[in-house]
């Protein structure tokens, strides 16, 4: 399995701290934002990770990351994109990094309490259609919200009003290499951005996407609100094993 880490975008949200550096090399605690979903990916024995990142501070990523071997990746390679197409356009150019193989997406704001190894296993045995991760929040009409029958999504709806449930759609997907025909035959939003709710949609109307409840927190990280209640949380954690765990290899300890 390959895995893509999202890393682009202005980051408007979070300026002025923006307006010098990429949103997603902003601390979080004690480390880099990015840290956190590559660590994530490494945990969960994927060792080769596309970044997709954009703008000026792209090359800030190659001296921070490197070739990725202290998180005990074998590869870690990088894609630029340019303007604002949105996350689904970022996700096309993974395309042929990808290949035929089943992939795990990041968004690179998304922090995530526990591991997401069991969610990779799962889609490592069933490597078919998509799955996406679904928190219960309080603040659902924040998020994409995902709308289930029993045990099945059918519909997300972007940012509702009137939620019909309180399941966010996470910043964390699988796909299998069908994506990229999804992706392809995508129109631009009316922000004219290729969505990738649409995505998530299209698999919907196959009948070929599954969920995974994410169980301890989750959060974002691109508001200043969300950046200061994820530096929270992850201070809160900080003696938990699995985050020391997931820490790349010669990077000091604080706790």
């Amino acid at each position: 399995m390959k895995g893509v880490v999202l890393a682009g975008g202005l980051g408007t949200r979070l300026l002025p701290m923006t307006r010098v550096t990429n949103k997603h090399l902003l601390p979080v605690y004690d480390r880099p934002m990015i840290y956190y979903p590559l660590q994530q990916l490494a945990h969960a024995g994927i060792d080769d990770i596309l970044v997709v990142t954009g703008g000026d501070s792209a090359g800030d990523f190659l001296r921070l990351l490197r070739n990725g071997h202290e998180f005990g990746l074998e590869h870690v390679r990088y894609a630029y994109q340019e303007g604002e197409g949105g996350i689904a356009e970022a996700l096309g150019l993974a395309e042929h990094f990808v290949g035929d193989e089943p992939m795990v997406v990041i968004l690179g704001d998304n922090l995530f309490q526990h591991p997401i190894r069991g969610a990779v296993e799962a889609f490592v045995a069933d490597p078919e259609g998509a799955m996406i991760l679904i928190k219960d929040v309080d603040d659902p009409e924040r998020f994409g919200v995902a709308r289930l029958e029993g045990d099945r999504v059918v519909e997300i709806i972007e940012k509702p009003t009137n939620p019909p449930t309180s399941y966010a759609v996470t910043g964390c997907y699988f796909y299998d290499s069908s994506v990229f025909d999804i992706i392809n035959a995508l129109e631009p939003s009316k922000r004219g951005e290729l969505e990738i709710t649409d995505v998530n949609s299209a698999y919907i109307e196959r009948g070929s996407l599954r969920h995974h409840l994410v169980d301890g927190w989750w959060t974002d990280a691109g508001t200043v609100t969300s950046l200061y209640r994820a530096g929270t949380l992850v201070a809160a954690e900080h003696g938990n094993a699995v985050l020391r765990q997931m820490r790349p290899e010669g990077e000091a300890s604080n706790a």
